[in-house]
């Protein structure tokens, strides 16, 4: 196996274990004392951690250096966080079509009641939380995953802000101290993150030395 191979095949296997430890190159490099930037350069193959680094990580995810240089399966470049994806087609451009496509229903039922004589402006109201959950679905449909806990924040308000207006003359408000305690809940939620097996298992062993 030459040098260009054996890049290859340890930047497979560092993929495959990182993920599969539910870490994060951040979190990976951290742990090494490097960057970021140099676990993404391992896992694309550009460069090759020396012994010491390989020692660390086989002790990290547990398996023996070995290992981390043998082939197992095909290599596939780690991708590269600065690239820009290549899209045939617009996801933003999809998602606004999808969203305005809600509220062009939404009017055109208000006008065709209108037209009969009943004004139904409680219409629109439903149409808004409609509208943020077609916007919620599509962004984890196509992976614009960043701002996901602000919108599902978002989302639960319109539901109670919906409920409001709907029972608009019985003056409801109180449904808003359910909102509060909802809105805590989508935040803690979204920010539950899984733990490193490393961190794991060294909390067992001061578990196990005490």
């Amino acid at each position: 196996m030459d040098l260009s191979e054996l890049k290859l095949v340890t930047a497979s296997n560092i993929i495959k274990l990182r993920t599969g430890a539910g870490m994060t190159q951040a979190e990976l490099g951290a742990a090494l004392n490097y960057s970021d930037k140099t676990i993404s350069k391992w896992e694309r193959g550009e460069a090759i951690p020396d012994a010491y680094v390989l020692t660390q990580m086989a002790e990290i995810f547990g398996v023996s250096v070995d290992m981390l240089l043998s082939s197992h399966d095909k290599w596939q470049p780690a991708p590269d966080p600065d690239a820009v994806p290549d899209r045939s087609y617009s996801v933003s451009m999809i998602i606004a079509v999808a969203v305005i496509g809600v509220w062009t229903l939404a009017l055109t039922a208000f006008v065709a009641l209108w037209l009969v004589g009943i004004i139904r402006w409680q219409i629109f109201v439903v149409a808004l939380p409609i509208s943020i959950l077609t916007y919620l679905v599509l962004i984890c449909v196509f992976g614009k995953r960043r701002h996901l806990q602000y919108v599902i924040a978002v989302f639960v308000f319109s539901l109670f802000l919906t409920v409001y207006l709907l029972f608009l003359q019985s003056n409801p408000w109180q449904i808003f101290l359910i909102c509060v305690l909802a809105e805590v809940l989508v935040f803690l939620s979204c920010n539950i993150k899984k733990r490193p097996r490393f961190l794991q298992k060294k909390s067992k062993q001061k578990e196990s030395n005490v």
